[in-house]
């Protein structure tokens, strides 16, 4: 049993190695027919771009979606409020979203859909139906490896010190139940 235990241990821990040890994918593509914004809030770093789109939310997110599936995913919704948080300080937001591939990469989709009239998207004399700000936040390859080893010699080493203590404390039982049983 301590060889099985010790075998698959390891067997998970070397999968999530490997999968830490994925390079990152590049910043993803933009949707089609999107125009990129070459306003200064939206230019100032690489990891963080901005677009005009005709696409609707789902059609955003299924896009960004097929971009980030080789790994695992996980997509997380946030209240609007939270982009100037997340994506940028007084970006105005209808939406929030966030594509997570677990202890590695992810990417914020902010998308921002005029309600009113006068806040309606016109670039070059075209109007868009959403202004997307989309923000990639990668990790460091050699981060991931050395926090997976980390908890896995951590984590390996509570399993063996939580069952030596169980084990000790079924053996006092047992001794207990056996002093009762013959006295």
């Amino acid at each position: 049993m301590n060889l099985l235990f010790k075998l698959v241990y390891f067997a998970l821990m070397g999968a999530l190695l490997v999968y830490v040890s994925l390079p990152s994918p590049a910043f993803p593509q933009p949707p089609p027919k999107a125009i990129q914004s070459l306003e200064p809030g939206d230019t100032e770093t690489p990891l963080r771009r901005a677009y005009f789109v005709d696409q609707d939310r789902d059609e955003v997110i299924n896009h960004y979606r097929s971009q980030f599936k080789q790994l695992p995913t996980l997509r997380l919704n946030y209240p609007p409020e939270e982009a100037q948080t997340f994506v940028r300080d007084q970006t105005r937001s209808s939406y929030l979203e966030e594509l997570v591939h677990p202890i590695r990469e992810s990417i914020y989709i902010n998308g921002f859909v005029p309600k009113e009239k006068k806040d309606a998207i016109v670039i070059e004399g075209r109007e868009y139906y959403q202004k997307l700000t989309v923000r990639y936040v990668p990790s460091n390859i050699v981060v991931r490896v050395l926090f997976v080893l980390l908890i896995s010699l951590l984590g390996y080493f509570l399993i063996i010190f939580s069952a030596s203590l169980m084990g000790q404390y079924l053996a006092f039982i047992k001794g207990k139940v056996w002093k009762l049983k013959h006295q």
